[in-house]
């Protein structure tokens, strides 16, 4: 039912789909190290995106591609990247990759609800498997995919680029050097990107509402940044709009969390309402902004604020490096070199939690 819905819905898009990248070497003579082959799955605009950040990494290159427009899809952009019709698969023929010795490992840009199921299937047929986050719609569905890729002996690593970001790194290391204090409380959101992309508004393919797609930025960071798991959780949800445009998810959300240290933790996530993405971090003898701080593309990331009598002021595009580049690269450096990636399946289990726990007190369970 998934993958039928999943079709119809990309399948309006697909006439529009712009295409802004120039295809790869197919002789891979970039670097002279072996490169990481990996095949997409699900040909969505976050999967364009990361196709195109492949081209430019040093260690990985894209061999297969999984979609259920092989005719369209498949077509364009095997013509692209140079992915030979016999790498080219739907989610039917899935499972063969398994014999294909060109694909490594597979990067999963598929609705939520679909991200378990394929993770697994990658697992069972050899294949390391970075996954975009969320990681699945359940903590338990989480945990699944983390036996199977450990069964396996498989490398599952979740898409969460900001953590590959040299500015989200830089600020990480200034609030853990103690130079704004002791931290006393966190504070972010992310509004105004008006969905479209249908199935995020359709419960059984996103498994929630904005909080799994926006609203999930600002709380891995405060994860992220605190080294800190919630140990309280609290939320809201509302829907003002009457249009029917909500059937199945909330229009917004704002939430709280407290972590063992005592910090404190709120944000909000909205598809409709007018805003901006930020993060603020507040110390007792100092405090910063980051604001925008979650999108990607042509952006400048930038930040305020103080540090003790001095002023803190800074920014770094998006793009340089790339957040999508470094982390395709890290994750092809771990299949290479057999490490841990930085941002593993237990990454991504945290958040769910988290997410569970706030949904449950705003009275609107997704698991």
């Amino acid at each position: 039912m998934d993958r039928r819905r999943f079709a119809q819905l990309s399948a309006l898009t697909l006439a529009n789909m712009q295409v802004r990248i120039s295809g790869q070497s197919p002789d891979s003579s970039i670097s002279p190290t072996r490169r990481v082959g990996i095949a997409a799955v699900g040909l969505g605009s976050i999967a364009e995106v990361f196709m195109h950040a492949v081209t430019a990494s040093s260690n990985a290159r894209i061999t297969g591609l999984v979609t259920g427009h092989p005719a369209e899809k498949g077509t364009k952009f095997g013509a692209l990247y140079n992915v030979p019709g016999n790498s080219i698969y739907t989610y039917e023929t899935f499972d063969r990759l398994k014999d294909n010795p060109a694909i490594d490992a597979v990067y999963i840009a598929l609705p939520n609800s679909m991200h378990c199921e394929y993770t697994i299937r990658a697992a069972e047929a050899g294949k390391h498997a970075l996954c975009e986050k969320p990681m699945a719609i359940s903590s338990a569905e989480c945990r699944r995919m983390i036996d199977a890729c450990r069964r396996a002996n498989v490398k599952l690593m979740i898409g969460y680029r900001t953590h590959y970001d040299a500015t989200f790194r830089k600020l990480r290391e200034l609030v853990r050097s103690g130079a704004l204090g002791e931290i006393q409380a966190y504070q972010g959101g992310f509004y105004g990107m008006r969905n479209k992309q249908q199935w995020r508004l359709d419960r059984s393919l996103a498994g929630g509402g904005s909080l799994l797609d926006l609203g999930i930025y600002p709380l891995n960071t405060m994860r992220w940044f605190t080294g800190e798991e919630p140990e309280s959780c609290r939320g809201l949800v509302a829907t003002r709009d009457k249009s029917g445009a909500f059937p199945s998810v909330e229009q917004s959300i704002d939430w709280m969390v407290k972590f063992p240290s005592g910090i404190l933790g709120s944000g909000g996530s909205s598809y409709a309402q007018s805003g901006t993405n930020f993060l603020t971090i507040n110390g007792t003898s100092g405090h910063l902004r980051l604001e925008p701080a979650f999108v990607y593309g042509d952006v400048i990331l930038k930040y305020t604020g103080t540090a003790g009598d001095a002023d803190l002021s800074g920014s770094g595009p998006v793009y340089d490096p790339d957040q999508f580049v470094s982390e395709a690269t890290h994750f092809a450096d771990c299949v290479l070199h057999n490490s841990q990636p930085s941002t593993p399946g237990e990454e991504g289990l945290a958040d769910l939690l988290a997410i569970e726990a706030i949904y449950a007190a705003a009275g609107s369970p997704i698991a």
